[in-house]
């Protein structure tokens, strides 16, 4: 399923070349709350997930990558706040985001924005409600 989103989202940056700084490369991706990890390479002009060690990975939880996707939160205020952590490769994570902050939100298919969007403010609502019991 993430590749088919990854596929859809990405394909122009796939087809005009800008992922190419991708090839052969391993950024991860990891939702620490919930014990998720993918590691993504381009192959050929596929965005796929593999079974190897990630050369930069990104990690956050549930909630705060949810935000980003959504476009609620943007990522230097996640990383500035240390919500969102980068290890390994720098350059190569810092590459990819910003090549998703300068991603079109427009050209991202109009029902994935609105589960993204939903999504995070249903996250961002729970995380208060439960911050507020506590």
């Amino acid at each position: 399923m993430l590749e088919k989103m990854m596929a859809r989202v990405l394909a122009a940056p796939v087809e005009n070349g800008d992922l190419d700084f991708m090839a052969g490369r391993r950024i991860g991706i990891e939702v620490g709350d919930l014990d998720l990890r993918w590691v993504v390479t381009l192959q050929g002009k596929h965005l796929t997930v593999v079974r190897q060690p990630a050369e930069a990975t990104v990690r956050g939880t549930a909630t705060d990558l949810l935000l980003l996707a959504g476009r609620l939160e943007d990522a230097d205020t996640l990383f500035f706040q240390r919500r969102l952590v980068l290890t390994g490769d720098v350059e190569l994570g810092l590459t990819a985001r910003n090549l998703l902050d300068r991603l079109p939100w427009e050209k991202v298919p109009l029902g994935l924005r609105i589960v993204l969007n939903r999504g995070a403010r249903f996250a961002r609502a729970a995380r208060s409600a439960y911050r507020a019991k506590a």
